[in-house]
């Protein structure tokens, strides 16, 4: 640890004090909880950021909904509205955030979508205005303990998992390791292809969980889509993301492309200026065949100014991702305990 960061060690004391005692206040019953009273899975994390939430919860709500009908239920980080809303593909980023509105474009109308600051809400809002719905998936609802599903799915990343993680603001942590006691199945997202059992062996030691219920996930990349130009190949990309961490997409692209990187906070609202700047950048660049490439969430704040913004005149494209577990049909298996049984 620097010098720096311990510095920041008491606040980071205070921090696990307050978050200790909130917890242990739910857990006492002096703070009520909300229990869900039909099927619900809480997909979530210990740490701020992108350890791989939405493409877990996007694979869940693929494959269950084939079974239950099925709704997710988002904050919906980043919107610029409040309370609950039913979201829909026509909807835009800034109304309801850029992942239900992933969701929402995703799934159509295979899968309810809805955002709500108060989880309890929302799920009593879903299950009155969708009243055959048998399944709600909560998005990063993990420390919101005012409503309590009945299966917790906790994902960490697999560069930096929570057992060597700090809380905040020395490291990442939203709360302390402990938290990881209230989850059934822990994934540890972004495996790479080439992680050996050893090192996994290892990573499951430090988690201190049961070893059963602990999967490895990895990153499934798609064929990239476009959104502007269309080129008919290309050797360069200008990788433009607004995402927690675009590492694992920048290391895919490497193998591939000569890439060079604009890199924007996580939920990023685009504004003109910053397309400007893309396109200006691109422009430096005396390859033709370069495309600018961002992510699915991206083109979420993208696609409604795709006009606006002069965007079609140039080569924009994005890339879907997916996820695959390891031992899937154990982790299937696990869950369908869970889902059929409630």
């Amino acid at each position: 640890m620097n010098n720096f960061r311990f510095l920041l060690f008491p606040f980071a004391l205070i921090y696990l004090g307050i978050t200790s005692t909130r917890n242990l206040f739910y857990k006492l019953g002096i703070f009520k909880t909300f229990v869900i009273p039909k099927k619900s899975i809480c997909v979530g994390n210990l740490s701020v950021g992108g350890t791989g939430k939405t493409p877990q919860v996007s694979y869940l709500a693929e494959w269950l909904s084939s079974s239950f009908e099925t709704a997710i239920l988002s904050r919906g980080y980043g919107r610029k509205t409040s309370g609950f809303q039913v979201v829909n593909s026509n909807n835009i980023a800034s109304e309801v955030g850029d992942e239900p509105l992933f969701y929402a474009t995703q799934f159509q109308e295979k899968v309810n979508v809805a955002v709500c600051e108060k989880r309890a809400i929302g799920v009593q809002q879903i299950q009155t205005l969708f009243p055959k719905n048998e399944l709600i998936i909560l998005d990063d609802a993990f420390q919101h303990r005012a409503i309590k599903a009945d299966l917790n799915i906790l994902i960490t990343d697999f560069s930096k998992p929570f057992s060597d993680d700090y809380l905040m603001p020395v490291g990442t942590l939203r709360e302390s390791r402990a938290g990881k006691n209230r989850a059934d199945i822990i994934i540890v997202s972004k495996t790479p292809n080439d992680c050996t059992e050893t090192t996994k062996n290892q990573i499951v030691k430090k988690l201190k969980f049961n070893p059963n219920s602990v999967f490895f996930s990895r990153i499934k990349y798609a064929e990239m889509r476009p959104f502007g130009k269309q080129i008919p190949s290309f050797q360069k990309v200008l990788l433009v993301t607004g995402i927690a961490n675009p590492k694992p997409l920048l290391e895919h692209l490497s193998t591939k492309y000569e890439v060079e990187q604009l890199t924007f906070g996580d939920h990023h609202t685009f504004s003109k200026a910053d397309i400007q700047r893309i396109h200006q950048k691109f422009d430096t660049f005396a390859n033709e065949e370069t495309i600018i490439l961002t992510t699915e969430k991206d083109y979420m704040r993208l696609k409604d100014f795709s006009s606006d913004w002069n965007l079609k005149n140039y080569p924009w494209y994005f890339q879907p991702i997916a996820i695959e577990i390891e031992n899937e049909e154990k982790f299937k298996n696990l869950i369908n305990q869970y889902v059929n049984t409630i």
